[in-house]
């Protein structure tokens, strides 16, 4: 895959370009600043953007302005998205943009490799990728998954990381049967549409999620 990285901390950045250049990836471009992002996205069209949110020269929350930015002008840029610290707000507005191939990640999650290689291809391919943390963060404070058992909310928080059936069965150790029964049950719960498509299955729960 041709990828951009956007990352200011110097060791994070070179450690990102050694992990994915030793798996056969090739990096096109690195940025180290916000407004360099959006025209560098735009000469590269990359298969997918690694982001940094908090840049120079704000260190507010230029990478994720630029993500967005990004989207708007290149309609289904794959993006993942690295936080030091779960920023629910931030992964709320991300996928809000309401589109497929977003990923957002602690960066703690990069030194898990087969765990980020995974992310990254899946957002890629089209897919979604949110981590962990947040999925439990915005998971603890929904009443409404009240109503959901402890096994329908343990495949609920995989379904939002955006594994997809197959993946949520080898987990848990059952049958991808039992993962569709569950699914139709949590959809059913949270009064959420049935969905043939699984990123849109997974936007559909984080929105519910996050409303």
């Amino acid at each position: 895959m041709r990828i951009v990285i956007a990352e200011d901390n110097v060791l994070l950045r070179e450690g990102l370009i050694l992990l994915l250049e030793d798996v056969g990836h090739e990096i096109v471009a690195v940025v180290g600043s916000g407004p360099e992002i959006v025209p560098t996205l735009l000469e590269h069209r990359p298969d997918v953007a690694v982001l940094d949110v908090r840049l120079p020269p704000g260190f507010r929350d230029e990478g994720l302005r630029a993500a967005i930015e990004a989207r708007k002008l290149i309609p289904g840029l794959p993006l993942l998205v690295l936080s030091q610290y779960v920023e629910e707000s931030y992964a709320a507005e991300l996928l809000g943009q309401g589109a497929s191939g977003i990923g957002y990640l602690l960066k703690d999650r990069v030194g898990h490799i087969d765990e980020f290689q995974d992310a990254l291809e899946r957002v890629a391919a089209g897919g979604t990728a949110l981590d962990p943390e947040v999925v439990s963060q915005l998971m603890s404070r929904r009443d409404p998954l009240d109503a959901l058992s402890p096994r329908e909310r343990e495949v609920l928080g995989l379904m939002a990381q955006g594994l997809d059936n197959p993946t949520i069965a080898t987990t848990l150790c059952i049958t991808e049967r039992s993962v569709s029964k569950h699914i139709g049950s949590i959809l059913a719960k949270l009064n959420l549409p049935p969905s043939d498509s699984g990123h849109r299955r997974v936007l559909a729960v984080l929105a519910y999620l996050n409303a």
